[in-house]
């Protein structure tokens, strides 16, 4: 085994067998922190970009902070709602996707697809970015280095999901559990203070706000409807991931739809239960945030604070206050959030390779996306997400609140093709069905989402509208690129499969089968090609070789010669020292000459073991073939003979490969005795 070999196996894990996929099924248990962990992580930053928004107005529009909530715990439970139709109705694992496709019409589902995969890739980079920046805050020598620590999070994420989404699934759930457990954990605690009458301020209660410019004097009802809407879409960023289960149905156990929608709705009251919590303790406790670009906002004693004051995120700020007698209670509430932030990106890498191979089956992505890794994970799909998020990161700098700007977009447009799919699905169940029980399931569940419909279309309008020029534009120029990239694909296939369907024309043999054999010196390669071309048989046999050292052609004549081939030999004469040009030139007119008939161009070639060998030698042979291929009835046969190195690379290859043997494939795979090839 070589190196690398050892270190992808290190890396990864052995392989699995595609017989071991039910294996890597997920249990609810499991699949929770899998699939939620992105949705849930939203509350360490959801709360934060609310405040954010109501502070332009000053610490007076903080007092809408609890209905916004509300709002926005509403919009999350009708679409959960929605999302366990969804999942019940169509269980294939194509979500969004598959709805809209079926329902909508294949344009429609490719728009689903380019929002999914938009949201996706911001889900990695804003939860990455997000972790980065609580490390740089919590060890001073990360930062300004937090987009490189980004790209290692990253990274080391990746090799984790390449390991398989079981192996993924089990590391990640601990955190995820744990930080449930600190975050409702800390609301307990402060609700039973707040109750008890010893609610404690938070570190930022001292503080004062002075409203954004254009804001300082009372409101008029379009402006103060404007604010409450910005920070409605902002708190609305608390629904992105929510989908991730519709689209992993086929990762749970069976039965896979009904653990599906249990897990949705674990999903959805504990992160109603935590945001709404976390909102209303902090208005509560006397929590003043800003942008932290626009600290100068902060005032005390009437002394602007300065950029060297380090605010802390909203959960950090109610964590230290409400275990202010218990100081562990809070690093544990810090370390798992910043954590979880991190594991957040989780949810994308499991979603997204899903998406791709279902997009990659229907013909609107490469097929590489299709094809399951050694250990049985779509490895393509998550090195390419890896690869998106981190030039995300890079271009901007980890900067969540940048990041954030380009958020949600994505997610709604697909809830709104996806509701309004469910909605054509139930109605056309409806016109087939005649069984009363079945009839009022599917009028309740259509109910449920045309609920969920009017609540999102609402929010995407409100998105659309607050978010547009602060970056969502840049969102939905993401969007048309990929919808473009994905037509022009599917186009490509479909040109493809129509151009290789088979005729009754394609069954007719070629007159005549014109073979050469490439002849650069007489040694063992040139010997061996030479007897394979004859042993096929064809028509005519030649050799050729291109003549560009007088001196060298001289002798080859002579030696052929004086070995008595039977096999003539053509001199091609090249005065420019070229040697592809004047073969396909030569195979061409032959080819010319005789339409129905086929030229065979065999080249014999040698093979070294290791690939620095390759490099003192020249690629001649693989240049040629290059350009036969694209010259119409030429066949090119490339005829190798291994050198003792080549001989060793070989037998590597045999010792750490699992080959089949005879009758292995009515055995179910292959047997446990002796390799082929030992």
């Amino acid at each position: 085994m070589g190196v690398g070999d050892v270190s992808k196996r290190i890396l990864i894990g052995q392989k699995l067998r595609s017989s071991q996929l039910g294996e890597t099924l997920l249990p609810k248990r499991i699949a929770l922190p899998v699939f939620a962990s992105d949705a849930l992580s939203s509350v360490a930053y959801a709360p934060d970009e609310v405040f954010i928004m109501l502070s332009l107005a000053g610490v007076s529009a903080y007092a809408f902070s609890w209905k916004i909530a509300i709002a926005v715990a509403l919009v999350m439970a009708a679409v959960i709602a929605s999302y366990r139709q969804t999942v019940h109705a169509y269980p294939s694992g194509g979500g969004d996707y598959e709805v809209a496709t079926v329902n909508l019409g294949a344009r429609a589902g490719t728009t689903v697809a380019c929002a999914l995969i938009v949201d996706y890739m911001l889900t990695v980079a804003v939860s990455i970015s997000s972790g980065a920046n609580y490390a740089s805050a919590a060890i001073p020598a990360f930062q300004d280095h937090e987009a490189t620590i980004a790209v290692v999070m990253v990274v080391a994420l990746t090799a984790m999901n390449l390991r398989g989404i079981r192996e993924a699934g089990t590391a990640f759930a601990v955190p995820t559990y744990a930080f449930m457990a600190a975050i409702l954990g800390t609301a307990v605690l402060g609700m039973v203070l707040w109750a008890s009458g010893n609610l404690p301020h938070v570190e930022s209660a001292k503080f004062d706000i002075v409203p954004d410019e254009g804001m300082e004097s009372p409101l008029n009802t379009a402006a103060l409807l404007f604010l409450l809407a910005r920070a409605f879409s902002s708190g609305c960023a608390a629904l992105t991931g929510v989908e991730a289960i519709s689209n992993g149905v086929p990762a749970f156990r069976r039965p896979k739809s009904k653990n599906a929608a249990t897990t949705l709705l674990l999903l959805g009251l504990i992160a109603i239960s935590m945001m709404v919590s976390i909102i209303v303790l902090a208005r509560q406790m006397g929590l003043r945030f800003v942008d932290p670009n626009d600290q100068h906002r902060l005032l005390l004693n009437g002394v602007p604070l300065g950029d060297s004051h380090t605010q802390n995120a909203v959960i950090a700020q109610v964590a230290k206050a409400v275990w202010s007698d218990f100081p562990p209670g809070f690093y544990f509430v810090v370390i798992v959030t910043g954590l979880i932030l991190v594991l957040a990106a989780n949810t994308a890498f499991n979603g997204f390779p899903v998406l791709g191979s279902i997009l990659a089956r229907d013909g609107y992505a490469p097929r590489a996306l299709a094809q399951r890794g050694d250990r049985l994970a779509y490895s393509n799909g998550i090195i390419f997400l890896a690869v998106m998020a981190i030039v995300l990161i890079l271009a901007f700098d980890a900067q969540t609140t940048r990041l954030i700007q380009l958020y949600i977009v994505g997610v709604f447009v697909s809830f709104n093709l996806s509701q309004l799919g469910m909605i054509r699905h139930w109605t056309r169940e409806l016109a087939a069905e005649t069984d009363h029980a079945r009839r009022r399931k599917m009028m309740q569940s259509r109910t449920i989402n045309t609920i969920g419909l009017t609540f999102t279309a609402v929010v995407l309008v409100v998105v659309l509208i607050t978010k547009f020029l602060a970056g969502a534009w840049i969102t939905i120029l993401a969007m048309i690129f990929f919808y473009i990239v994905m037509r022009r694909i599917r186009g490509h296939y479909d040109a493809v499969e129509e151009e290789l369907e088979a005729g009754d024309e394609d069954k007719l043999m070629p007159t005549r089968v014109h073979a050469m054999v490439l002849v650069s010196k007489v040694h063992k390669p040139t010997l061996r090609a030479l007897a394979f071309a004859r042993a096929t048989r064809p028509n005519t046999l030649e050799a050729v070789t291109v003549s560009v050292d007088d001196a060298a052609t001289a002798r080859l004549l002579e030696e052929w010669d004086d070995r008595h081939f039977d096999i003539p030999l053509k001199v091609l004469h090249s005065p420019y020292r070229e040697l592809i040009r004047p073969v396909v030139e030569y195979a061409s007119a032959i080819r010319k000459s005789n339409p129905r008939g086929v030229v065979a161009v065999f080249i014999p070639e040698y093979v070294v073991g290791k690939w620095r060998e390759s490099l003192l030698h020249n690629q001649t042979a693989l240049r040629l073939k290059a350009r036969l291929l694209f010259t119409p009835g030429v066949m090119v046969i490339s005829v190798p003979y291994q050198l003792s190195s080549g001989l060793e690379r070989a037998k590597e290859l045999r010792e750490t490969s699992t080959w089949m043997v005879p009758g292995s494939v009515r055995h179910d795979g292959p047997r446990n005795g002796p390799r082929v090839g030992r």
